[in-house]
């Protein structure tokens, strides 16, 4: 008499187990290759995605391969409809967590690729919790779905009580997302010199609920992230060039030959230094006290120091310029004129009315 178990032989027991087995030894050898061939990819180029895979590839757990090659097994035996069911659904969940696995891996290999001293580590961080915690409500969702659970009112049960914590939060919740904005759009990032306002400073630190900005005076401003976004932020540090104008004030009195020669003594100076690229130099108006001349250059350098330093070389040379052509500036000059002391002493002059208009 033959052995049955569940209404199976043993021959056919021995067939699902090596189907089982099999299919488990063909997908463990397939993700051993896979990895080798992907890994010694990664040694040679400098990509981030094969690396991703590689470190994916490498959570892939065994046991989770059998439990979907149970179903496979499954189908050599003689079973019930509700036991084909749970095979299946013993295999769909083992899948949903391989995945789940796979992506859990991939964020934290993403919050953890960035260059040291990343100073957007803690909105990283945040970011990637969210996600984690979002991909594995997902997986425990869909988990009770498979096996046959109505999540319809836990779903809608975490949307209420999602709600009710959002109203509680909204401040906090505000700057959490200006936050994960900054980190995502990147207006300005640790070490840029930027204005917001009458606040000039650099970024110092770029956190969940603040930006701390350092002061000129060495002090340091803090900015709720939200507010910093709702203002209007100037950031130098992203200067590719920098529109230099000023003016240069002359005192009245210098020839027309003189004034003639300034703008190209202006020229002169100013293009004889590195990275300045001269626009234009004009003589633009009649002042009370001074002719005017309105000066533009272009300096190529973000750097301020450097500007500074290049202003200071250019005005210096326009100086020695002006003094060996014999050009004076002009200062703020009111003339009074006195009337003659004559005058003054006579009496002011009386005049009749005519006697038409005298009442």
């Amino acid at each position: 008499m033959d052995f049955t178990f569940l209404d199976n032989t043993l021959e056919r027991w021995a067939i699902a187990t090596a189907i089982t087995l099999g299919a488990t030894l063909a997908l463990h050898w397939l993700r051993r290759f896979a990895l080798h061939k992907i890994t010694a990819l990664a040694q040679r180029t400098p990509s981030m995605a094969d690396d991703l895979v590689v470190k994916m590839l490498r959570k892939t757990y065994l046991v989770l391969l059998l439990a979907m090659a149970v179903h496979l097994g499954a189908l050599a035996l003689d079973l019930t409809d509700k036991e084909h069911l749970v095979t299946s659904r013993v295999s769909i969940t083992a899948l949903i967590l391989q995945l789940a696995i796979w992506g859990d891996t991939l964020l934290r290999a993403w919050r953890d690729y960035r260059p040291v001293g990343d100073g957007r580590k803690a909105s990283r961080t945040i970011v990637c919790f969210l996600m984690r915690l979002a991909l594995w409500l997902i997986a425990f969702l869909m988990v009770l779905d498979n096996f046959g659970f109505n999540i319809t009112a836990l779903v809608a049960s975490l949307g209420i009580g999602g709600i009710a914590v959002a109203l509680a939060v909204q401040n906090i919740l505000g700057d959490l997302f200006a936050s994960l904005s900054i980190m995502l759009d990147k207006p300005f990032e640790i070490g840029d010199f930027i204005i917001v306002g009458d606040v000039l400073g650099s970024v110092e630190h770029i956190g969940l609920k603040t930006t701390r900005l350092r002061g000129l005076g060495g002090e340091q401003v803090i900015f709720s992230n939200g507010d910093l976004l709702k203002s209007r932020i100037h950031n130098h540090k992203r200067m590719e060039s920098r529109r230099v104008t000023f003016v240069l004030r002359l005192a009245y009195g210098a020839s027309e030959q003189q004034l003639a020669r300034v703008p190209e003594l202006i020229r002169e100076a100013i293009a004889a230094q590195p990275t300045v690229v001269f626009e234009r130099a004009h003589f633009f108006n009649f002042a009370e006290w001074s002719l005017n001349f309105e000066v533009v250059y272009h300096f190529q350098s973000p750097d301020y120091i450097a500007h500074m330093d290049t202003q200071q070389a250019i005005l210096f040379e326009i100086y020695r310029c002006f003094e060996r052509e014999q050009l004076r500036f002009a200062h703020p000059l009111s003339i009074v004129r006195l009337a003659d002391a004559e005058l003054l002493a006579r009496p002011p002059a009386v005049h009749p009315v005519p006697a038409a208009v005298r009442y």
